[in-house]
């Protein structure tokens, strides 16, 4: 994988409409904002498109998502908003390794990054991580790697959400990392909060590895099909829990697989 094809034509195609004043501020929304052109193209006839079937594909959408947001900021345009084109392809093997969100009505896991943006407040609020690829890289792209650990946090009215992943470009069993997630600017009346814990990696919300450890049934049983079906929806850490905040702050560490993906969510 590699982010730097992809974020160039978004960067090439923003400056176009930068260089006239009278276009600057035109809404702008990038009609098929993927990472390349050939979605029916299956894996056993192109082996390079079996990342659509895990969790690398969550993760890469998830850093694309946010260096698209930098590009955009960067120069100046008004964009409002992203589309995949994610087909639905009937009577096909499973896992074939098309541009869909699902195959055979199982749900593959950069679905359920979507389900995590979903769950993202309105307002975006700042988000640090000494983790994360040098900015230089991301609005300078194909001249440098963008990869590493990175984030989204947001809030509502008596929420926040922080959303982090670790993206690497090559797709390779590797250590996880060890994550230390620090929120300030709580109100400093609230003394608890309830926190929830959302995972997509390998071995969470992943129904195509769950699948390999089946043996990759070309036509699942019917208890196999609903293994599936539950595999493949967006999995909740543990159970919620209620955690103590120090004077508006709160401090976890955790750790975060190879092109996993985890959703902390605060309510109080």
């Amino acid at each position: 994988m590699g982010l730097g094809r992809q974020l160039l034509s978004v960067q090439k195609g923003f400056q176009v409409i930068a260089e006239f004043p009278e276009w600057r501020a035109t809404p702008v929304i990038l009609g098929e904002w993927d990472p390349e052109g050939c979605a029916a193209c299956s894996a056993k006839n192109h082996p390079e498109n079996a990342y659509r079937n895990g969790e690398l594909y969550a993760a890469y959408t998830a850093e694309a998502l946010n260096d698209t947001l930098a590009l955009a900021k960067n120069s100046g345009v008004n964009l409002v908003g992203l589309v995949t084109w994610s087909y639905e392809f009937e009577d096909q093997a499973y896992f074939e390794g098309f541009r869909e969100l699902a195959t055979n009505g199982i749900d593959k896991p950069v679905l359920n990054a979507f389900r995590m943006f979903g769950m993202l407040g309105n307002k975006r609020v700042r988000l640090t991580s000494s983790a994360a690829s040098p900015s230089e890289n991301v609005l300078d792209p194909g001249n440098a790697k963008v990869e590493g650990i990175n984030g989204f946090a947001t809030r509502k009215e008596r929420e926040v959400e922080v959303l982090v992943w670790n993206y690497q470009e090559e797709d390779v069993r590797g250590p996880s990392a060890t994550v230390s997630l620090s929120i300030a600017g709580l109100p400093e009346t609230a003394k608890k909060a309830k926190m929830e814990r959302f995972r997509v990696d390998r071995e969470n919300s992943n129904a195509y590895t769950a699948w390999q450890k089946m043996g990759r049934p070309e036509k699942p049983s019917g208890t196999q099909y609903s293994e599936l079906e539950v595999a493949g929806k967006l999995k909740m850490d543990g159970s919620p829990e209620w955690v103590e905040l120090d004077k508006g702050k709160f401090e976890l560490r955790f750790e975060l697989p190879r092109q996993g993906l985890a959703l902390v969510r605060l309510t109080w």
